[in-house]
């Protein structure tokens, strides 16, 4: 026996209808969101999500984002066509779906809170670094010429960090260094250490 689409179409109800209208679309790009996801990484909602780590402090609760909100419709949508199929009234699967749309939101922009959490511990802040003695890695010439690196233990972690003098000498590898403060762009204003 052939699936005739049509006729299938036609025999459904209008809330079927919309149901279904939904549920496809939503689905294919939930699906679609998950590859994405687990392929190239998490895809942050703001394109334009440039990373200030001096000023991060993490994800607030986020309810309203496409991730969310592309949640909520699948689940809403299987969950009315589910409804419809065990025999509930309209009224009653419409809330039903609606109520399940808004837990799965609200689940989903709990998890994504508490993975911000979790990644919080690990970001840098570079106020933390002012003051810090390291040692040169790569060459950093006199009178800010160049941008070269330190090594520096911030907030318990060995980092390596870009870095600038003001010192008129240029300051070789294994040179010990002090953090006096912070440029623009992160990178770091040290000074030769005085023995």
């Amino acid at each position: 026996m052939v699936f005739n689409f049509t006729e299938w179409w036609e025999s459904l109800d209008t809330l079927l209808r919309i149901y279904w209208g939904i549920a496809i679309p939503f689905t294919i790009f939930f699906l679609l969101q998950i590859i994405v996801t687990f392929f190239f990484g998490d895809i942050p909602d703001d394109a334009s999500a440039d990373v200030d780590v001096e000023s991060d402090h993490g994800i607030g609760f986020q309810f309203f984002t496409l991730k969310n909100l592309v949640a909520f419709f699948t689940i809403f949508s299987w969950t009315g066509i589910a409804c419809l199929d065990s025999g509930l009234s309209n009224n009653l699967s419409i809330i039903i779906s609606m109520v399940s749309g808004i837990i799965m939101m609200a689940v989903m922009g709990g998890i994504f809170y508490l993975l911000g959490k979790a990644n919080t511990s690990g970001t840098i802040k570079m106020k933390n670094a002012i003051g810090a003695v390291g040692e040169v890695y790569m060459e950093i010439r006199g009178s800010r010429d160049n941008i070269g690196q330190v090594q520096i233990q911030v907030q318990g972690t060995l980092r390596t960090l870009e870095a600038i003098t003001d010192d008129e000498d240029t300051l070789r590898p294994g040179a010990v260094i002090t953090v006096k403060e912070i440029a623009t762009n992160n990178i770091l204003i040290v000074t030769k250490s005085q023995s």
